[in-house]
C-alpha cells in the first residue's frame, strides 16, 4: 500500500510517536512524506521514504497530483488546527483531492488510528 505522511510543525514530533507505535504496519508499505517531515521520518525511524518538497514549497501540491493519478491509496495528515498555515490553499486543495478521488485521508491520531485498523483488517473478511 502508498501511504503519504505529512505533518505541521507542530505535529511532527506526534506523527512520528504514532509512527513508532505502529512500526510494524509502517515497515510492510510504500511511503511518501512531504520533505521535512520525510526526513525527521527516515532519521528517527530508519524507514525507506520518498520525499517530495516541503509542504511550503509544493509538497502537498505534489501529493495531491499522486492522489489525482491513482498513486496514493492513503494519507495521513497530522494537520494543526491552531496555527494558521501560509499555504492553506494548498492543504485546501489535498483534502479536496482525497474527497474527489476516495482516497482515504486521516487529519488526526484518532482518525488514523481507524484507518490503519480498518487497512490491517480489510482482506481478513
Amino acid at each position: 500500500m502508498k501511504i503519504a505522511l505529512i505533518a505541521h510543525d507542530e505535529k511532527k514530533d506526534d506523527l512520528l510517536r504514532f509512527i513508532d507505535k505502529h512500526m510494524d504496519f509502517f515497515r510492510n508499505q510504500i511511503l511518501y512524506a512531504t520533505g521535512t517531515t520525510g526526513g525527521r521520518i527516515i532519521k528517527h525511524t530508519g524507514l525507506d521514504v520518498k520525499r517530495c518538497k516541503s509542504g511550503p514549497l509544493g509538497g502537498d501540491q505534489e501529493i495531491g497530483a499522486m492522489v489525482a493519478n491513482n498513486t496514493i491509496d492513503c494519507i495521513i495528515f497530522f494537520r494543526d488546527p491552531l496555527t494558521a498555515q501560509p499555504h492553506e490553499p494548498d492543504v485546501s486543495a489535498l483534502l479536496r483531492l482525497s474527497d474527489v478521488y476516495d482516497v482515504p485521508l486521516a487529519t488526526n491520531e484518532g482518525t488514523a488510528e481507524a484507518v490503519l485498523y480498518h487497512l490491517s483488517h480489510k482482506d481478513r473478511g
